[in-house]
């Protein structure tokens, strides 16, 4: 049985998860409150509580500020964060305080209480927008800036080189001036952070460009 806290200023947003959560046989006992500040007075007279919903936007202390607090009362206590924002900035700075899990306030009510019973049970749970979040902020990120991509131009240049040409042969081969051609090179070697053609040959030979 679950001890379920509710910290939402939006009173019928509060009563209607109230209402619900009240008639759940999972769940022993609801107790809300619309601020972090008098969550806390709940705790210190004593309340015990295993799970909090937890809304951002409150007056006084914001959900943000109030993790750790909240935490510090109740440690063993999993905190989901169910709230209207949706921005990585407030995700991260939740999950990093101490948010066991971050639901957006679209959830459905059913997906609320999974996540609730998940968490509950040692799991996580996140609203799938907010996973992709998730997941694209600690993927390996491929470099697809254009500032580090040869041109076609320049790809055709490092194969000079490999072949063994002369500026003025790749020149004559491309007809393009010799400037051009060491235009194209000053570019190359900043592209690839080298600093001679030695390198550039290397990295084509190595396959890395």
């Amino acid at each position: 049985m679950i001890n379920l806290g509710i910290i939402e200023d939006e009173k019928m947003f509060r009563e209607s998860l109230e209402q619900f959560f009240g008639t759940q046989p999972e769940f022993q006992q609801v107790q809300s409150a619309g601020s972090v500040e008098e969550f806390l007075e709940l705790l210190e007279s004593g309340l015990e509580v295993d799970v909090m919903l937890l809304d951002i936007g409150l007056p006084g202390l914001s959900g943000l500020e109030g993790i750790r607090l909240l935490k510090g009362k109740r440690p063993n206590a999993d905190i989901i964060m169910l709230t209207s924002y949706d921005d990585s900035d407030r995700i991260f700075k939740a999950l990093c305080a101490g948010a066991d899990s971050y639901l957006v306030k679209r959830s459905s009510i059913h997906s609320v209480k999974e996540a609730i019973l998940t968490v509950h049970q040692g799991g996580s749970y996140m609203s799938p927008s907010i996973a992709r979040k998730v997941i694209d902020h600690f993927s390996p990120k491929r470099d697809t800036d254009e500032d580090q991509i040869l041109t076609g131009r320049q790809e055709q240049i490092v194969q000079g080189l490999v072949d063994g040409l002369s500026y003025k042969l790749i020149a004559d081969k491309y007809l393009i001036s010799v400037e051009t051609v060491r235009d194209h090179i000053k570019k190359i070697y900043r592209k690839l952070q080298v600093n001679s053609k030695a390198e550039v040959i290397r990295k084509r030979m190595d396959g890395e460009i």
